[in-house]
């Protein structure tokens, strides 16, 4: 069997079986996690990789896990080489280094059949904390990468299924949860096992030379696809500009795309320059954005492989807010730089495909980040979505580069020590022919001190609409001290609460598409 000539229904299965090595994966992490963050959250991603790095099949986690999880791969690959074997796990969170953030932690398994390379299996967790100057490790006044936590360039972590010493112990001395932190990192290791296990399993059914035509056909079809739904859509330049929020002023995020035969080319370097604050983004994050918004503006339905990636290409100055380098903060780069981006390409895209590219939605996930020296709790709250042709936005949903879910009430008040007053949707989202999602009002109360940080967009500017839509509701930071009153704070933020002080979060809404009626 060769790729050319493998038949549309045993490419179907092979995709989809693929597919299912990296769900099942997923399915591992989350079950078997010890943070609210995984186990409820899912704040996690999988993937399967051929020898080469390029990847094979995900799951539908996180768009920005999974459009940057291959430069953790090739990371690896770079360090280690022909020293890569089936026996070892190896972990990165350097950001400089195949990361985004140091937060999110990839494990990266080669799996291999009588010494010889099949493909890798990689996962990647967001931990709660990773030491740094505030817990959750996202604190909002960090200019340097030091200050958000402990930083792990490739290395090796697990043999035979062990821990190393050499990995963990600085890793676990670092964080103010060492438990919590150990056994999401055992979900990790077992998820790769796992994920291992079944692709042996299918290399070993179909025997090596007909696995490796499985592979190449299903990277050889996505590329198609992707070509042909990209050569759909009128060839042109395309440019739109947006912004991020600084303390005192606007960062903006220019991208320029060309449209041309079945290529697409994005030109990010008219972007603002790195900042001295945390919310610049390495490239892997901004091309997990370009990966996304051009399967939005396509045909969602297109394999998410190395394949479909193919025909995109990506142009970025170093040294700016979308290719940040060291030693530049980057917590918020992945989180909310990376939402920017996004609304950026969308922006670029919609002339292109008005049909089908919706409004901007919330364009932050919101960040809150509770702790102490003994705790660290960590949640992305959702907002509205922006309105598409045809449709109203949904409300209270996750949107953008993220896709988790909230913390169940009774699970985040079993495990910290503050509650929920009240959860609702607030009414923020756009007019338009089609309306804009609404946000979402969440009201804590503290029961003991703690330290807060919160991380955030979308405060100042909105949500814009498209054809003819009006722009969703700004987002709301406020405390509310015991003794009354309330104080508005800025987006981004760290500070401190006593025993009885309330947070109040408004999230954004979606822009409305088309003209009101």
């Amino acid at each position: 069997m060769s790729a050319g000539t493998v038949d549309a229904v045993t490419l179907e299965v092979a995709r989809n079986r693929f597919a299912a090595v990296a769900e099942e994966m997923g399915t591992v992490l989350r079950r078997t996690a010890y943070s609210p963050n995984i186990k409820e959250r899912v704040d996690c991603s999988a993937a399967i990789f051929v020898p080469s790095g390029e990847m094979l099949a995900q799951a539908e986690h996180i768009p920005v896990h999974l459009g940057s999880m291959p430069a953790s791969v090739q990371a690896v690959l770079e360090v280690f080489g022909e020293r890569l074997d089936g026996r070892t796990q190896y972990a990165v969170n350097d950001p400089f280094a195949g990361g985004t953030h140091l937060n999110d932690l990839t494990l990266v398994r080669p799996v291999m059949i009588g010494g010889e390379p099949i493909g890798f299996v990689a996962n990647r967790a967001h931990h709660a904390d990773v030491g740094g100057d505030a817990p959750g490790s996202m604190p909002a006044e960090a200019t340097d990468i030091a200050q958000e936590g402990h930083r792990v360039a490739p290395t090796v972590a697990v043999v035979d299924g062990e821990w190393l010493d050499s990995f963990v112990e600085p890793f676990l001395a670092a964080t103010r949860t060492p438990e919590e932190r150990l056994g999401d990192l055992s979900a990790q290791l077992g998820a790769n096992e796992v994920g291992a296990r079944r692709f042996i399993e299918l290399a070993e059914r179909q025997g090596p030379a007909a696995f490796q035509a499985l592979a190449d056909a299903v990277l050889g079809y996505g590329e198609r696809r992707m070509r042909a739904a990209l050569a759909d859509l009128p060839a042109g330049t395309y440019r739109f500009t947006d912004h991020m929020e600084g303390r005192d002023d606007l960062h903006p995020i220019t991208v320029t795309i060309e449209l041309d035969g079945g290529e697409l080319h994005a030109d990010l370097t008219d972007s603002a320059p790195q900042v001295a604050a945390n919310f610049n983004a390495v490239q892997a994050v901004t091309r997990s954005c370009l990966y996304y918004a051009v399967r939005v503006a396509t045909d969602p339905s297109i394999p998410a492989n190395g394949g479909c990636y193919r025909p995109l290409t990506l142009t970025t100055t170093p040294g700016t807010i979308v290719d940040a380098i060291p030693p530049a903060a980057v917590a918020a780069g992945n989180v909310e730089t990376s939402q920017r981006i996004a609304d950026v390409l969308l922006g670029a895209l919609a002339p292109a495909n008005p049909t089908r590219i919706p409004a901007a939605s919330q364009g932050t996930m919101n960040n809150i980040l509770i702790g102490s020296e003994r705790t660290a709790y960590y949640e992305t709250v959702a907002g509205g979505q922006g309105a598409r042709p045809g449709r109203d936005g949904q409300s209270g949903i996750h949107t953008g580069m993220t896709n988790t879910r909230n913390t169940p009430i009774e699970s985040l008040e079993a495990h910290y020590p503050f509650k929920v007053r009240r959860t609702t949707l607030w009414d923020s989202g756009g007019e338009g022919r089609y309306r804009g999602g609404d946000g979402i009002e969440r009201e804590l109360e503290f029961l003991e001190p703690a330290t807060v940080s919160l991380i955030g967009e979308r405060r100042r500017t909105r949500p814009w609409g498209l054809q003819g839509g009006g722009p969703g509701a700004s987002g709301e930071d406020w405390l509310l001290p015991r003794g009354g009153g309330r104080e508005r704070l800025p987006g981004k933020v760290t500070f401190e609460v006593e025993a009885g002080d309330g947070l109040l979060v408004r999230t954004p809404g979606g822009g409305g598409w088309g003209v009101p009626t």
